[in-house]
């Protein structure tokens, strides 16, 4: 039957990959890289220099297939999502049926871990529940953006006695999440945390974490929100692509 690795490869540093993912690593046969544009090739990038430094034989195949395009500019979010997921989903089925034999090993490698904010789990389990294809899996977690990011600013992410909260930046729609001091924010491309600036919280945050691109600044919102929200606009425009994550932390 064949078995696909599911590898977390950490937020942006090869140094982040584990012993654990290394094994695993060495045991797929074929890996799968999505195509996300020329803007983000060196996403692909990171994943091939991952693949070189850390396989120690040359008999794995990369397969590489374009990533559906994922229009959110309709007027249900979710809906757009559930779209793009039903197409990725076909395109899984396929390359496992055309790509993966019957005795081989696959492997997807995903971006930090693949139980936060990924959605490769979900697709493989709705190409399970179709049926067409068959295979085991492995899960092997990666070092989140979340941690990196504690890391790199040298602090506890976890309150004393406290609930940490990790949302979107949907999350911050109606202010404040309720009954939490602490939050972690991901893929905030519009800083919804100035519309927080009245509050008495400290933002840490970091983009391209553990990358030679990241930029890490902390502070109160009201004194480092604005230049926050400069760095950004300026590396999404030199890039073309911003990966960043922060954590609130309120005075309790």
């Amino acid at each position: 039957m064949r078995r696909l690795n599911v590898i977390g490869i950490g937020a942006g540093s090869p140094e982040y990959v584990t012993v654990q993912a290394i094994t695993a690593l060495n045991q797929t046969d074929v890996f799968f890289f999505l195509d996300k544009g020329e803007e983000k090739d060196d996403l692909l990038g990171l994943r091939r220099e991952i693949c070189a430094r850390f396989i120690e034989h040359d008999r794995y195949r990369i397969v590489e297939a374009g990533d559906p395009v994922r229009d959110l500019a309709g007027p249900v979010y979710g809906d757009a999502v559930a779209n793009w997921r039903e197409q990725r989903t076909v395109l899984f089925e396929q390359l496992l049926r055309s790509e993966l034999g019957e005795d081989q090993v696959g492997a997807f490698l995903a971006w930090g871990d693949p139980a936060i904010y990924d959605g490769t789990l979900r697709i493989l389990d709705a190409i399970r529940a179709r049926g067409l294809v068959e295979f085991e899996l492995d899960v092997i977690p990666g070092i989140s953006a979340v941690q990196a990011l504690a890391a790199r600013h040298q602090i506890p992410l976890t309150p004393t006695g406290g609930s940490l909260l990790v949302t979107t930046a949907r999350g911050l729609a109606d202010g404040w999440p309720h009954g939490v001091n602490d939050v972690v924010v991901m893929l905030d491309a519009k800083c919804a945390f100035r519309e927080l600036a009245d509050q008495d919280a400290t933002i840490y945050w970091g983009a391209y974490l553990g990358t030679d691109d990241e930029v890490l600044i902390s502070g109160t919102i009201a004194d480092c929100g604005a230049e926050i929200q400069r760095v950004r606009v300026e590396a999404h425009a030199r890039k073309g692509w911003v990966f960043d994550t922060y954590l609130l932390r309120r005075t309790p």
